[in-house]
């Protein structure tokens, strides 16, 4: 149990020579207010003057104190080994291997590295100081000294220096690994110790916290501490233990620890005779010694968890910043040869990493081909930005100078093709979509699979370039074969395609039912072939009256009187009217007059609109297929053949093997770092597994 101690010293030790706090050992943190008696205490317990003296705030960075106790062999090893006289001696973390054998200089080197971090004012640091004592009159003990509580400030102390004061303390005692010896002066009132309040903030239920009572000396005379060092004020669960501290006078003349110890027992045994074998320094030390190994040994197990812990994720760290370059040739390629696979097994949706906060690669593709491109070209109205008088003006310009008797199929085509063209622009953001993504896969490839590429900024850009400059180059070639699929469709309006010619089978079995429907509403006193032929001509645009048929004065005189029910249309007048004597220009721009369509123009307009829709459902079903198809050969598929090729012919030149392969400016440093943190780590864990060998714990 006694070698339980040393062993966190050695944890530390492997620690401190990384500079690292990640482990939190077992310790004693000492906690109390200014002029409570904290520095007495830890003078006695390691037999010497080490600490800075003084009014205010002394302690003004947090100091970790390692008492080491050795034997004659050790000394007189030591001894000869750094040409030192003695049997004490001292050494700080800082000052690396130097060895303090005067104990005044220790004293004097807290101060001056108190004053190299905090200055010359009274302000705190957290960054701590570690010293260690090597003496075979200590205990193995590791103690934490923290700035006295304080609540006003003094001088040139910062406002909120009860605040620092507070953090810090409770930064230490929040460690469920350390001991708070909880320092209370026996002169103030138990009740209102500010030490054990803030202990029990962190240990509501007593568990690691000691209670020392000082200045038992000086309490008012008639009084004594007995109820106190019984628990009967304030009840402590780890104990209560006074002690007599050395007074200024003491110190002044360099009274000796040693002395002031033995003045402390006979004052004891005065005093407090039957508790006097519970009190005192000598005691106190040993239940530190006693409670800490305890301690640690109950701490052990989940230390060794957590520095395993540790260690793999240092390990895995330190793989993720790779070995020193050797043989930069093979590594070059190596490099090259993991990034275009991964590049392609994120389009596969093979990759090792796999994205799960959103979609990327091959995933996102298919979304942009399926959902976000299907939508849209569904969302494209077959008949949108086509008007009754568009297909109108198509029909009428189609004739020409001669009535049409049936729908001129010119003005189907022609209008058809103006509906296709709409089709392009979705198709080429289709292409767009894509090119981004795959854009956007380089640099998931850079963050997520191949880290190591971030150890070589300079290779890391140029491989985003060579596959940045393949994309551009395909774009426009995909572009042009995504415009000539639509071109294809407006080259050849195939009216012979089975689907469209279903439609259209469909359609004029509409019509011939439409045609019977007005046949049987008409009166029994019409003939037959009379009311058919009424029927047609009112089709034909065949008007009876008003001075002859077909000419376009009756055309306008009937549109205007319209038939219910039909679509209107704006007819074109002259926009002056002729005067006699003056001539009629007709080029005039014509001035657009409502009037309802004949049945003949309202049924055109519905077969026209009918005939484009089905076509246009047609082509859009091809485009709908074939872009999807187009960009995954031109642009994707391309791109996955040609970029191990086009990596190696771009970038795998001895010219540029030294350039490439430069690493980052801190990534040496963050390797080394690392690869220090790991050894310390298994150092550790080896330290640990040793205990369990010798059946220590």
């Amino acid at each position: 149990m006694e070698a339980l101690i040393p062993v966190i010293n050695k944890l530390q030790d492997v620690f401190n020579t990384v500079g690292a706090d990640i482990i939190q050992l077992p310790q004693i943190v000492v906690v109390g207010t200014q002029s409570s008696g904290k520095s007495s205490v830890l003078e006695s317990l390691v037999g010497r003057d080490i600490l800075p003296r003084g009014t205010g705030v002394v302690t003004r960075r947090p100091l970790i104190l390692q008492l080491v106790h050795i034997d004659a062999e050790d000394r007189r090893k030591t001894n000869e080994e750094n040409g030192i006289d003695g049997e004490e001696w001292g050494k700080f973390l800082h000052t690396k291997n130097k060895i303090y054998a005067d104990f005044e200089d220790i004293r004097k080197e807290i101060e001056a590295e108190t004053e190299r971090i905090t200055g010359n004012n009274k302000g705190i640091s957290d960054e701590p100081i570690h010293l260690k004592i090597f003496s075979p009159h200590v205990v193995n003990l590791t103690l934490v000294d923290l700035p006295g509580i304080t609540k006003v400030p003094v001088g040139d102390q910062p406002n909120d220096i009860e605040i620092q004061i507070r953090e810090l303390i409770l930064k230490y005692i929040a460690n469920p690994n350390s001991i708070i010896l909880a320092v209370t002066a026996a002169n103030t009132d138990m009740a209102t110790s500010e030490a054990l309040k803030v202990a029990r903030e962190v240990d509501p239920d007593g568990r690691r916290t000691l209670a020392v009572v000082t200045k038992l000396d000086l309490m008012d005379a008639g009084t004594d501490a007995m109820d106190v060092l019984m628990g009967r004020v304030i009840p402590v669960k780890l104990g209560i233990i006074g002690v007599v501290n050395r007074s200024q006078l003491d110190i002044n003349q360099k009274k000796l620890v040693a002395d002031s110890i033995r003045d402390e027992y006979a004052f004891l045994q005065k005093k407090y005779p039957s508790l006097a074998n519970r009190n005192g320094t000598k005691y106190l030390a040993r239940t530190l010694n006693r409670l800490l190994m305890h301690h640690i040994r109950d701490c052990l197990p989940e230390l060794k968890t957590r520095i395993n812990v540790l260690a793999a994720q240092y390990q895995s760290l330190l793989n993720g910043y790779g070995e020193p370059v050797e043989d930069k040739s093979a590594t070059l390629l190596q490099l090259i040869t993991k990034f275009a696979a991964e590049y392609c097994n994120t389009i596969e949706g093979t990759a090792k990493y796999i994205e799960t906060a959103e979609l990327c690669g091959g995933a996102r593709i298919c979304y942009i081909f399926h959902e976000t491109f299907g939508r849209t070209l569904e969302s494209v109205d077959p008949l949108g930005g086509l008007t009754t008088i568009d297909v109108l003006t198509a029909i009428r310009n189609a004739t020409g100078p001669r009535p049409a008797l049936f729908v001129p199929e010119v003005s189907f085509e022609l209008l058809v093709k103006r509906q296709i063209k709409r089709l392009e622009e979705p198709s080429l953001r289709c292409v767009e979509l894509v090119h981004e993504e795959m854009q956007r896969i380089i640099q998931h490839c850079s963050n997520y699979s191949t880290q190591e590429l971030l150890r070589f900024p300079k290779l890391h850009d140029a491989i985003v370039e060579v596959v940045t400059s393949l994309l551009r180059r395909r774009l426009p070639v995909t572009n042009d074969m995504v415009h000539n699929l639509v071109s294809i469709e407006l080259a050849y309006i195939n009216t012979k395609h089975p689907d469209f010619a279903d439609a259209i089978g469909l359609m004029n079995n509409n019509i011939d039912e439409q045609r019977r429907n007005r046949m049987k509403d008409l009166p029994p006193s019409v003939p037959r072939d009379k009311g058919a032929a009424s029927s047609l001509q009112s089709a034909s645009g065949v008007e009876q009256g008003d001075g002859g048929t077909g000419n376009w004065r009756g055309m306008f005189k009937k549109g205007e009187e319209g038939l219910p029910g039909d679509r209107t249309y704006p007819q074109l007048l002259p926009s002056v009217s002729p005067q006699r004597g003056h001539a009629v220009n007709l080029l005039d721009v014509p001035v657009p007059v409502s009037r309802k369509l004949s049945a003949r123009e309202q049924r055109d307009c519905e077969v026209i609109e009918r005939l484009i829709k089905s076509y246009f459902l047609i082509v859009r079903k091809n485009i709908q297929d074939s872009v999807p198809k187009a960009v995954m050969h031109f642009l994707v598929n391309h791109v996955k053949d040609c970029l191990q090729s086009e990596l190696v012919g771009q970038l795998y030149k001895t010219a540029l093997l030294n350039d490439l392969l430069i690493e980052s400016e801190d990534m040496a440093q963050r390797r080394n770092e690392a690869s220090d943190m790991l050894k310390a780590l298994q150092k550790a864990s080896q330290v640990i597994a040793e205990i369990r060998e010798t059946h220590m714990w």
